[in-house]
């Protein structure tokens, strides 16, 4: 295996774990932006469960039903954007900014490499 071969695959990799503190990001706002137990819930299991399903019906690699470019670059910003905003409001500001930085390398990547 070639050393480009092999950054691609870690760029792929890191484009799902990406996906999964996403998912983790949201949940854990959720269960700290409300302080009663029924609400917490909802945001803490529901936000997660919404990004997953929009994800995975419209923006990821086998979606159910596929967008235009420009329409499906407007999903990853939000889907890849919100965990920041989410991180910014739990407080996880370092947090925040290594998702960021991490989100935004990992799409360039994907756009050079036509991943």
């Amino acid at each position: 295996m070639s050393f480009l071969l092999g950054l691609k695959t870690a760029n792929l990799a890191l484009r799902f774990i990406l996906e999964l503190c996403a998912l983790a990001a949201a949940g854990y706002w959720g269960f700290k932006a409300v302080n009663t137990w029924f609400l917490k819930g909802i945001l803490g299991i529901g936000t997660p469960l919404v990004i997953a399903v929009v994800w995975g019906l419209f923006g990821s690699p086998k979606a159910a039903i596929l967008l235009s470019p420009g329409l499906h670059l407007i999903l990853e910003v939000i889907v890849f954007g919100l965990p920041i905003i989410f991180l910014l409001l739990a407080d996880k500001i370092g947090l925040a900014w290594m998702y960021g930085i991490a989100a935004v390398i990992n799409k360039v990547l994907m756009h050079v490499w036509n991943q």
